[in-house]
């Protein structure tokens, strides 16, 4: 079942005359882990924006075609109705820091308290979420004492606690280190098995091709691509989109190893040490 349609969507930012999103359409099931991919500057943040409603209602600018999230059109509801149901977890963790709390709970807490969830529910959902981002020890710093990668994983476990329908996160683990990086990947991997649908804009893509669901390629405002991590990965112009493909993927086919099955080329390192044992035995 759908959970997010898209239809013709396009849009200019003010004073701009190229579009940064350029008649998309797509549907996305509920529950999915979507991987958004390109170079910078394909539209991946403002697909974000869009699908979260900060475009149109928070940035100003031609808007046409529709996104529908969980049954709300997005033009036609004001973003206090959307982010009931949809979170977004910026890049930047400052920007999604309050700058009214004094500590890490209270931080947390605080969209919890703006629903009007009860206290001892509130409690259970923050201990929670902490526990999720392993941040439990930090719960008594002021959030603007922590690493950037500690602020990130306070700023998502903030929307976690508000248990969005859908989840989308805009280069989430660009401050965090390789062993952080995992760990919210793993987190996200969770909430999809929960019913959540998540959607991340990334360039990690060994993390998107272990990950993901789907991959949705974007290059200059328009959709390349949206399938598989497989079928995306295997593409033989990717490079062409500003994508480079996993290691694995590059290694496969440089020794010109396919999965048996499907004829692509493997997209993990697992995949590929397997279909090269396949080929000796």
């Amino acid at each position: 079942m759908s959970i997010i349609e898209v239809k013709g969507l396009k849009y200019r930012y003010p004073d701009t005359e190229k579009l940064a999103l350029n008649d998309l359409s797509f549907t996305i099931d509920k529950g999915e882990f979507i991987g958004v991919v390109g170079r910078n500057k394909a539209g991946k943040s403002t697909l974000c924006y869009a699908l979260a409603g900060l475009v149109p209602h928070f940035f100003s600018g031609a808007y046409g075609g529709k996104a529908i999230v969980n049954g709300l059109e997005i033009r036609a509801h004001e973003v206090e109705d959307i982010i009931v149901d949809v979170g977004l977890v910026f890049e930047n963790p400052f920007s999604q820091m309050t700058g009214a709390k004094f500590t890490v709970f209270e931080e947390v807490a605080f969209g919890l308290e703006n629903k009007g969830i009860d206290r001892f529910e509130m409690i259970s959902r923050i201990e929670e979420s902490l526990k999720l981002l392993d941040i439990e020890t930090l719960k008594d710093k002021n959030p603007f004492s922590l690493s950037g990668g500690q602020m990130q994983r306070v700023a998502i476990a903030s929307v976690i606690a508000l248990k969005p329908e859908v989840l989308i996160l805009d280069e989430p683990t660009s401050q965090l280190d390789p062993q952080g990086s995992e760990e919210v990947f793993q987190v996200v991997e969770e909430l999809t098995k929960e019913g959540i649908t998540i959607i991340m804009a990334e360039h990690k893509i060994e993390k998107i091709a272990q990950y993901s669901d789907r991959v949705l390629l974007l290059n200059d405002g328009k959709l390349i691509d949206f399938d598989t991590p497989e079928k995306v990965f295997s593409r033989a112009d990717l490079n062409e989109h500003g994508v480079s493909a996993p290691a694995a993927t590059r290694i496969a086919k440089e020794l010109d190893i396919t999965v048996k099955q499907t004829g692509l080329y493997p997209i993990t390192i697992a995949e590929l040490v397997e279909e090269r044992r396949k080929l000796d035995d």
